[in-house]
C-alpha cells in the first residue's frame, strides 16, 4: 500500500456512512446470530482457528452478511481479497486467482475471495471459480440476498457450507442505535446527542430486523437536529419517526420474502383465517405488490381451495379482479380485503382441483379409450352411417332431467373423478346426485 492509497483509505474511514464506520472488527462485538456465532457455534471456532473452507452467507439485507468477513479479513492469516460481483467481472476474478496461486506456490499461504452479491454472476462466471475452489488456490465466500440453491452454481454448493443469516432482533438493533448515538470512536458520540428510550424503541422496531436502516436514521438525525439550549442534540421520538419515514418491508418482488408472503397469504385463506390472510395482503400492499397479481391468487384459492362448497367465492373473487384494473389504488385495497375474507370464511373442498388432478393423470398414463359411438358427433357427413349418435338419450326428456346412460369409455366405467365434499353446497349436489340416481 502506498502512501496515496493509505492516505484515501484514512479518507474513506472518516467519511464513508455511519453503518459502515459501525462495522463490527472482531467477532465480539458483532451483535445478533448466535444461531451461527455462539462460542460453541462451528462457524466461531473455524474463524477462530483459522480454518475455514467455502463458504455462503445467505440472508437479508442489513443483518451482517459483509461485516461477518470483514471480521474473518481481521483474523485470518490467509491473504484476503474482496470484489462485488455486481461491477467484478472474469478479469477481475482472472487477477485474484493469479495473485492467489503466486501466494500458494511461492508462500504455501491461501487465498480468501469474498464474493458480495455472488447471485449476480452468471454461470459461466460461476463455473470459472470451480477448478480454483477444487484445487484450494482459493477459499471462497459468497454473499447473496438470494437463496443460493436457485441462484448460485450447485457445483459451487457442493463445495461450500451454507450459512443463513436471520432478521436482527429488535434488542439487537437497539443495541447498535445505543453504540452508534454514543460510540465516540467510530459512532456519532463527538457530536454529544442523547435519543430518548422511546425513539430508540421506534427505530428498532420500525427498521424490521434491518440495522442499516435504523443507523441510516440516526445519523439523518445527528446531522439534521439542531442543537437544544443544553448544547446538545436530542433524537426524540418525532425526529425518528421523521427520519425514517416509513416501516421498512421485507420484500422483494424477485426474492424468497416475495414467495413466502404469497405462500403465506394462500395458506392463510385456504386455513380459514381471515386475520392472517388481511395481514399478508396489507403486507403486499404495503411492498407495492401488483394488484393484479394479488387478485389472480385470490381468484385461484377460490377455485382450488374453495370450489363448489360455495361456488361465488369464485364470483367475488373474479368481480374484485375486474374492478381493481378499473379503479386502482389505493381503493382497490378495499375490493381485495372484501374478496379475500369472503375467501377466507367460506367453507372449503378441493375436490374440483382433485378431481382434474385425477382425470390428467389418467390421462397422462393411459392410451386414449374410445368414446362411447353415441356420444359423438352424428352431424358430420356419412357419421349416421357409422352408428354415431345411435341410442343417444336426451336428458331432458326425462323425469329430473335425468337418465342413466354410459357417459364414460367403456373402460372407465364406475370409476370417479369428482367426488363431492359433505360440506357447503357441495352436500347439496352429493345429495342430488344420490336423489336422481336412486
Amino acid at each position: 500500500m502506498d502512501l496515496f492509497e493509505y492516505a484515501r483509505e484514512n479518507s474513506m474511514k472518516k467519511e464513508s456512512p455511519l453503518a459502515s464506520r459501525l462495522r463490527p472488527e472482531t467477532l465480539e462485538e458483532i451483535v445478533g446470530q448466535k444461531h451461527i456465532l455462539g462460542k460453541d457455534k462451528l462457524l466461531y471456532r473455524a474463524i477462530k482457528a483459522d480454518k475455514l473452507g467455502s463458504l455462503i452467507f445467505y440472508g437479508p439485507p442489513g443483518v451482517g452478511k459483509t461485516t461477518i468477513a470483514r471480521v474473518i479479513a481481521n483474523t485470518t492469516s490467509a491473504e484476503f481479497k474482496s470484489i462485488n460481483a455486481t461491477v467484478a467481472g472474469k478479469k477481475d476474478m482472472e487477477e485474484v486467482v493469479a495473485e492467489a496461486q503466486n501466494n500458494m506456490g511461492m508462500y504455501g499461504r491461501k487465498t480468501i475471495l469474498f464474493i458480495d452479491e455472488i447471485h449476480r454472476f452468471n454461470k459461466s462466471q460461476q463455473d470459472y471459480l470451480l477448478p480454483f475452489v477444487e484445487d484450494g488456490s482459493i477459499v471462497m465466500i459468497g454473499a447473496t440476498t438470494e437463496n443460493p440453491y436457485f441462484e448460485v452454481n450447485g457445483a459451487l454448493i457442493s463445495r461450500s457450507r451454507i450459512f443463513e443469516l436471520k432478521a436482527l432482533e429488535k434488542a439487537d438493533i437497539k443495541e447498535l442505535v445505543y453504540r452508534a448515538v454514543y460510540d465516540e470512536k467510530k459512532g456519532m458520540g463527538s457530536y454529544r446527542a442523547e435519543i430518548d428510550e422511546d425513539a430508540a424503541d421506534f427505530l428498532a422496531d420500525v427498521a424490521n430486523g434491518d440495522a442499516r436502516n435504523a443507523l441510516n436514521a440516526i445519523e439523518l438525525g445527528v446531522l439534521t437536529t439542531e442543537r437544544s439550549e443544553d448544547g446538545k442534540i436530542h433524537l426524540t421520538l418525532e425526529v425518528a419517526q421523521e427520519c425514517i419515514q416509513k416501516r421498512v418491508v421485507k420484500y422483494d418482488k424477485d426474492g424468497d420474502n416475495h414467495y413466502d408472503t404469497v405462500s403465506a397469504f394462500i395458506k392463510s385463506m385456504r386455513g380459514s383465517d381471515p386475520d392472517a390472510a388481511v395481514y399478508y395482503l396489507a403486507r403486499m400492499l404495503y411492498a407495492g405488490e401488483d394488484i393484479k397479481f394479488i387478485a389472480r391468487r385470490i381468484m385461484i384459492c377460490a377455485s382450488e381451495d374453495v370450489g363448489n362448497a360455495d361456488p361465488n367465492a369464485l364470483v367475488v373473487a373474479t368481480s374484485a379482479a375486474m374492478a381493481v384494473e378499473r379503479i386502482g389504488m389505493p381503493e382497490a385495497r378495499i375490493i381485495l380485503a372484501q374478496a379475500v375474507n369472503y375467501v377466507a370464511c367460506a367453507p372449503k373442498s378441493n375436490a374440483s382441483y382433485l378431481s382434474i388432478n385425477k382425470a390428467m393423470e389418467y390421462v397422462e398414463t393411459h392410451k386414449s379409450d374410445q368414446i362411447p359411438a353415441h356420444l359423438r358427433d352424428a352431424h358430420y357427413k356419412g357419421a349416421s352411417k357409422l352408428g354415431h349418435g345411435d341410442r343417444y338419450l336426451y336428458a331432458h326428456d326425462y323425469p329430473n332431467h335425468y337418465v342413466k346412460q354410459q357417459y364414460l369409455p367403456e373402460e372407465l366405467d364406475g370409476m370417479h373423478f369428482y367426488e363431492p365434499e359433505e360440506i357447503g353446497h357441495e352436500r347439496i349436489i352429493k345429495e342430488y346426485f344420490k336423489q336422481i340416481k336412486e
